[in-house]
């Protein structure tokens, strides 16, 4: 069974190498990330089970921060902040953070926010193997099927595919897609989105050119729908 991986988003060096000693302890995976753009940038690459985030990053407001991961990051994000009055927890939480917890704080209770934030992730997530007539994705297995025979993606392909199956009949931006799977920093990039949506239709699609799953939406995006 894979371990989650846990990101942090802190710069004091003291507290990171605290989390990622308690984290490898207790079975996960962490990453770290020094900055706010650092940290959106591993997230947008390599999405992690969970983010731990620190309020005080050195270029950005951490709030502003957890409205970015919030466009489109749909896992467990945990506050650490030294920030403890009310105003604070309470705009963290409404701008999307699934908990809150001040500096310092005692090991044993992160990591029964984290148990309990991946507990509720995994529910919310439900089925891991969906169906589509011929298609068979194993969300947790990360893998293709077609006609019942398994289909080679690369990571990249899996990451996109992964988002259109997870938001099926949904009209995904550009934006929206290039950001989640290369970053914020190639949202004007579409050219990498046209050629893993090609190379995608001609995996999962009988006839690529009239693609009956993976549907352009003109101007706007794609949208995945069952070939039922």
């Amino acid at each position: 069974m894979s371990k989650a991986e846990i990101l942090i988003i802190d710069d004091e060096p003291q507290i990171r190498k605290m989390l990622e000693i308690t984290l490898q302890t207790n079975g996960y995976v962490p990453k770290s990330a020094v900055s706010a753009k650092q940290g959106l940038i591993m997230a947008a690459n390599h999405p992690p089970e969970l983010i731990l985030l620190d309020l005080g990053l050195p270029d950005e407001n951490g709030h502003i921060v957890l409205q970015k991961l919030r466009k489109w990051y749909t896992k467990p994000v945990i506050i650490l902040s030294v920030q403890k009055n009310e105003e604070h927890v309470i705009k963290a939480l409404d701008n999307g953070a699934n908990d809150y917890l001040s500096k310092p704080f005692r090991t044993g209770e992160l990591l029964a926010r984290i148990r309990s934030a991946l507990r509720d992730s995994i529910a919310e997530d439900g089925d891991t193997i969906l169906n589509f007539q011929d298609l068979q994705i194993d969300l947790s297995a990360r893998t293709l099927k077609k006609n019942n025979q398994f289909v080679k993606l690369t990571s990249t392909e899996y990451n996109l595919l992964s988002i259109f199956v997870r938001n099926e009949g949904k009209v995904l931006t550009h934006q929206y897609l290039l950001r989640a799977i290369w970053g914020p920093g190639y949202i004007n990039q579409s050219q990498y989105l046209r050629v893993f949506i090609a190379q995608i239709r001609k995996k999962i699609e009988d006839d690529p050119n009239r693609p009956q799953y993976l549907l352009t939406e003109s101007g706007v995006g794609y949208r995945f729908i069952r070939n039922e």
